[in-house]
C-alpha cells in the first residue's frame, strides 16, 4: 500500500511537471513595453493563420515525399489459414462420412512501374512546386500582418501624442479657470466669463477622456492583431522620432521590384507551372503503363502425409512478369483531362494577369498616398506654427485685459483643430512612406 501511494504521489508530480513545462512553453516571458519589431516577430511565430499556413506547408512536403515514392515498388504478404468440415458419401461401405481438414497458405508479391508515360517525374516535379507556392503563401501572409500592425502601432502613437497635448490643454484650462476666478471675485471679468472659462476646463477634460480611451481602444486592437490574452499588460516603446518627410523612390522602381519579387508575383508564376504539369500528366493517360510484378507463394494441407516444413518446400512457387497496359478507348476520361488541363492553364494566367494589376494599382495608389500625405503634412506644420502663435498672442491679450474670454477661446479651438490636423498629417505621411517602401522590398522600421 505504501509503494503504491509513492507510485502514484510520482505519477501525479511528474503529470504536474511536463502541464507547468508545456504551458511555460506556450506562453513564455513576453515584454510589458513592445517595440514594432518585437511585435512583427511574435506575430510571425505565432500567428494563428501563420502557423496554419506553415502546416499547409509540411502537408505539401509529405505529398512531395509519397509522389517520389510512388517510383519504389511495393510489397505485400499475406498468410491464409483455412479449416473444413464437410459430410461425403463413403463409396465402399456406404453411407456418410465426415471429414475436417486444415490448410494455410503463404505469399509474397511486389509491382513496380517502370514507364508510366512520365506521369510519375512530372507530379514529383508538381509536388516540389506546391511546397514553394505554400512557402510563398506564408510570406504573403506576413507581408499582410506586417502592415496591419505597423499601421496599429502608428495609431497608438498618434492617440498617445494626442493624449500628451490634450493634457497640457487641460493644465492651461485649469489655471485660466484659477485666473479667472481670482479676476471675477476682484471684478475684473463678469460672471459669464468666468462661467466659459469652466466650460471650456470640463471640455477639455472630456476630450482628455476620449483621448485615453482611443489609446486603450487601439492597445486592443494591436494585442488582438498579435493575439494577446486579455489580462497581458501591454504598451509599446515610443519612438524618439517619426520620420514623416523623406525622399522616396519613383513609381516605376518601385512597380518594377515589387513585380519581380513580391510573393504573390512569384505564387501566380508558380500556378502556371504547376497547371502545366497538371497537363502532362493528363497526356500520360495516352500512354501504355509497363509494370513489372512478381510473386512468391506456398502452402499446406493436413491431407498431406508430409510435414509442415515439407510441404512447404516443396509447394514454393515464383512467379515474375511484365505487364503492359495499352489505353484503347477511354469513354473521353483521358481528352476531358488533357482538355480541362489546357483550361486551367489559362485560368492561372488570367489569376497571375489579375494579380499583377491589383498590384500595380494598389502601388500607384501608396505612391500617390504618399505625395498627398507628404502635401498635407507641409500645410499642417505651416498651419499650426501659425496658429500656435496666434493663440499665444491670444493669451497674451487676455492676461492684460486687451482681448475677451470669447476671442481667447476662438483662438485656443482654432489651435486645438490645427494640432489634431497636424498630429494626423504627421502620422499618416510617416505610414504611408513605410507602406510605399516595403512594396519596395524595405524592412518597416521606426
Amino acid at each position: 500500500m505504501f509503494l503504491r501511494s509513492i507510485v502514484f504521489i510520482s505519477i501525479s508530480l511528474g503529470l504536474f511537471a511536463i502541464r507547468a513545462g508545456a504551458q511555460d512553453t506556450v506562453r513564455g516571458p513576453r515584454p510589458a513595453h513592445w517595440d514594432l519589431q518585437a511585435c512583427l516577430d511574435y506575430a510571425k511565430k505565432n500567428n494563428i493563420q501563420l502557423n496554419s499556413l506553415r502546416l499547409s506547408s509540411k502537408t505539401a512536403e509529405q505529398n512531395y515525399l509519397l509522389s517520389r515514392a510512388a517510383r519504389e515498388p511495393n510489397l505485400n504478404g499475406g498468410v491464409g489459414l483455412t479449416y473444413t468440415h464437410s459430410k461425403n458419401a463413403n463409396p465402399v461401405v456406404g453411407g456418410f462420412q465426415t471429414q475436417s481438414s486444415f490448410s494455410n497458405s503463404l505469399s509474397l508479391s511486389s509491382q513496380v512501374i517502370l514507364y508510366n508515360g512520365g506521369a510519375i517525374s512530372n507530379d514529383i516535379k508538381q509536388k516540389n512546386l506546391l511546397i514553394e507556392s505554400a512557402n510563398l503563401n506564408i510570406l504573403q501572409s506576413e507581408n499582410d500582418i506586417t502592415l496591419q500592425i505597423v499601421q496599429a502601432y502608428l495609431n497608438i502613437l498618434l492617440a498617445k501624442e494626442n493624449v500628451i497635448y490634450v493634457e497640457d490643454l487641460v493644465n492651461t484650462s485649469l489655471a485660466q479657470v484659477e485666473q479667472g476666478r481670482k479676476q471675477y471675485e476682484a471684478g475684473s471679468i463678469a460672471r459669464n466669463a468666468y462661467i466659459e472659462l469652466q466650460a471650456q476646463s470640463a471640455t477639455d477634460k472630456y476630450n482628455l477622456v476620449t483621448a485615453r480611451s482611443a489609446v486603450r481602444q487601439n492597445k486592443l486592437t494591436l494585442k488582438q492583431l498579435l493575439q494577446l490574452p486579455i489580462e497581458d499588460t501591454f504598451d509599446i516603446v515610443s519612438p524618439d522620432t517619426v520620420v514623416s518627410k523623406e525622399a522616396i523612390a519613383s513609381l516605376e522602381t518601385v512597380e518594377g521590384i515589387a513585380l519581380r519579387d513580391r510573393p504573390e508575383i512569384k505564387n501566380g508564376q508558380l500556378g502556371i507551372e504547376i497547371s502545366r504539369y497538371d497537363l502532362l500528366k493528363a497526356k500520360a493517360g495516352y500512354l501504355p503503363i509497363l509494370t513489372a510484378s512478381g510473386s512468391l507463394s506456398s502452402g499446406y494441407s493436413n491431407n498431406n502425409n508430409s510435414d509442415y516444413f515439407k510441404q512447404v518446400d516443396n509447394n514454393f512457387f515464383q512467379q515474375v512478369g511484365l505487364t503492359l497496359s495499352i489505353p484503347i478507348f477511354t469513354r473521353r476520361v483521358v481528352k476531358t483531362n488533357v482538355e480541362n488541363a489546357k483550361i486551367e492553364i489559362e485560368q492561372s494566367k488570367l489569376n497571375l494577369k489579375n494579380v499583377q494589376t491589383v498590384l500595380a494599382q494598389t502601388i500607384e495608389q501608396a505612391y500617390i498616398n504618399v505625395q498627398n500625405a507628404q502635401g498635407q503634412y507641409d500645410a499642417a506644420v505651416e498651419g499650426l506654427r501659425a496658429s500656435q502663435e496666434s493663440f499665444r498672442i491670444a493669451g497674451e491679450q487676455l492676461k492684460v485685459g486687451a482681448s475677451n474670454i470669447v476671442d481667447y477661446l476662438q483662438q485656443k479651438t482654432l489651435y486645438t483643430q490645427a494640432f489634431q490636423v497636424y498630429v494626423q498629417a504627421k502620422y499618416n505621411s510617416a505610414l504611408s512612406i513605410k507602406i510605399y517602401d516595403f512594396y519596395m522590398g524595405i524592412a518597416v522600421k521606426l
